[in-house]
């Protein structure tokens, strides 16, 4: 919990929107909390049990500096346009402040994550893998386990993807009702300086005013020129997810993480995939050696099969007893490869800014390629290059890391802003996973822009690795399929990356993540206690194994109690 006097801020410095700063207090070691440079420890969970308690706190310490609802004449502190992940993190942490919070939505609470993404692939993923597991007869064998059949019952794993997503959309829009978040219903513009418009089609605009606003709106697939989307047998992530049909033979044009995931529930639910990649090669935004070994677990023993250095240029759905058709040109000189015909054709080439329509040219703000274009304080920065007073961008609309807890991570920094603390977001610490089995993640740098930053910047990294076939847990699962890589400064003990693969690597990673965001070097953390037997030894092994240059010192805190 904050403090009461970091909570009591100034009733100009909220008046500002954040452009008045307090002195921060001094931590120990210098501690960024949750990837945050400041003082507060915002992390962007759920603190549900702990609100009103919290809720209480804040609101009397904001009441006190003026931070109430409709002071300055506002009907209300924050306003935020988009209810996804990013804008419900924000709006929790707002009400935290004591501030009068208003979320306005034109779809579903939830946004892309929990209705088309996150939530309802772990769903199918979670079934994929159990497929996998019951498949794999000679794992099932050396565990002294007999599997006579397995089968599957598509709508029922359909049912199990879109109960789960309805679930969490319940628990995120009662979360916000019980702290006292407005949720608006409508499509929100922004009209003028502090002044938001709302409404649906066949109900009139309504107009409110507010002293701070978010646009949090999120993305949607983004489907490149000459291919036709039908829905059914051309689709993008939206459609895959209601797993209307498994083909028999399905092409997935990209192959990062929406088409990895993807390529792991097709085929252990019987499918032949086809990838389809414009770059060299597969999985072009991992480092180059994770992507290798994953190509050699998750691509090579399944029925995939890849096209690299190639456009989709041209798509055309299955009609007329005719399957799907994909024209294939070279990615450089563009002249024709081939045609491939297959039964469905997935869309996995990234997603687009979802900004139309804000009224963004009502306050002079001009999109780059889509995005809202921010400063390292998400501001909304204008055509001239100047910052639009009170109006913040977060999430996927911004561009600078489209993960969904990134995105809440952004709206947290932003609400500490408004709150008269000055944050900036590390995104460097901010980790990501694919949910593939066995998963990979990540956290930081790539070895090779670790090695462009260090020889740009003068100093030298070490790279070491461990097995998962050293791991006695993993090994009890039969599942030493991985590997461990930590990028580092062997000068100072800075960690600059984390890259996983193997089982769980989704929950290992996080480890890495808070040693970035609170500035821990390896030789510190490698004085951390890890329960055995357990995966995250794999970890604890890899920070052993660093080195770091003699006469570096280190810092280990003394013991409370012997």
């Amino acid at each position: 919990m904050q403090s009461t006097a970091a909570a009591s801020v100034s009733a100009s410095a909220i008046a500002s929107g954040g452009g008045a700063r307090s002195e921060p207090a001094r931590r120990p070691g210098g501690l960024r909390v949750c990837g945050l440079r400041g003082e507060s420890p915002a992390c962007p969970s759920l603190r549900i049990s702990q609100a009103p308690a919290r809720l209480a706190v804040a609101r009397a310490a904001a009441a006190t500096n003026g931070a109430v609802a409709g002071s300055g004449g506002f009907d209300y502190d924050l306003v935020i346009i988009g209810a996804g992940v990013g804008g419900h993190g924000a709006a929790l942490h707002a009400v935290e402040e004591g501030l009068k919070t208003a979320i306005i939505e034109g779809d579903v609470v939830g946004g892309t994550c929990v209705n088309r993404g996150c939530v309802p692939s772990k769903a199918l993923l979670a079934v994929s893998g159990r497929m996998r597991e019951l498949h794999d007869e000679h794992h099932m064998k050396s565990l002294g386990l007999q599997v006579s059949s397995t089968g599957y019952d598509r709508q029922a794993v359909a049912d199990h993807a879109n109960n789960l997503a309805s679930k969490i959309r319940s628990n995120l829009t009662n979360s916000m009702k019980a702290l006292g978040v407005d949720i608006l219903t409508g499509v929100g513009t922004i009209v003028g300086k502090q002044k938001v418009r709302y409404g649906k089609v066949g109900f009139p605009d309504k107009e409110i005013t507010a002293r701070n606003i978010i646009i949090a709106t999120g993305s949607t697939p983004f489907v490149p020129k000459g291919i036709e989307i039908d829905g059914k047998t051309v689709f993008t992530s939206d459609h895959a997810l209601k797993l209307e049909s498994v083909p028999d033979w399905i092409a997935i044009v990209g192959s990062g993480y929406i088409g990895l995931e993807f390529s792991d529930v097709y085929t252990a639910l019987g499918s032949e995939v086809t990838f389809v990649e414009a770059l060299d090669q597969l999985m072009p935004g991992f480092d180059p050696e994770i992507a290798k070994l994953a190509q050699r677990v998750l691509i090579n023993p399944r029925k995939i099969d890849y096209h690299t250095g190639v456009f989709a240029s041209k798509i055309t759905p299955a009609k007329d007893g005719k399957p799907v058709l994909i024209e294939l040109i070279d990615a450089k000189t563009k002249e024709h490869k081939e045609t491939l015909e297959v039964d469905a054709a997935l869309i996995a080439t990234g997603r687009a800014p979802f900004t139309k329509g804000l009224g963004l040219e009502n306050i002079n703000v001009v999109t780059q390629r889509g995005f809202v274009p921010v400063d390292e304080r998400m501001r909304v920065m204008d055509a001239d290059g100047n910052v639009v007073p009170n109006l913040y961008c977060i999430g996927d609309a911004n561009g600078k890391l489209m993960l969904a807890h990134a995105a809440s991570a952004q709206g947290i920094s932003v609400v500490e802003q408004i709150s008269g603390r000055d944050h900036i977001l590390n995104h460097l610490s901010i980790p990501a996973a694919c949910f593939t089995h066995p998963e990979i993640s990540m956290v930081g740098l790539t070895e090779p822009q670790a090695r462009e930053k260090a020889d740009k910047e003068g100093f030298e990294i070490s790279v070491v690795k461990t097995s998962f076939k050293a791991n006695t847990k993993a090994l009890a699962e039969n599942e030493g399929d991985g590997i461990a890589k930590l990028i580092y400064r062997s000068d100072t003990g800075e960690i600059l990356g984390v890259h996983i693969l193997g089982l769980h690597a989704a929950d290992l990673i996080h480890e890495a993540s808070n040693a970035i965001a609170l500035g821990t070097r390896v030789q510190d953390i490698k004085f951390a206690v890890h329960a055995h037997p357990t995966l995250s030894e794999v970890l604890d092994e890899l920070f052993k194994a660093a080195k770091v240059n003699s006469g570096v010192s280190h810092s280990v805190n003394e013991p409370v109690a012997a």
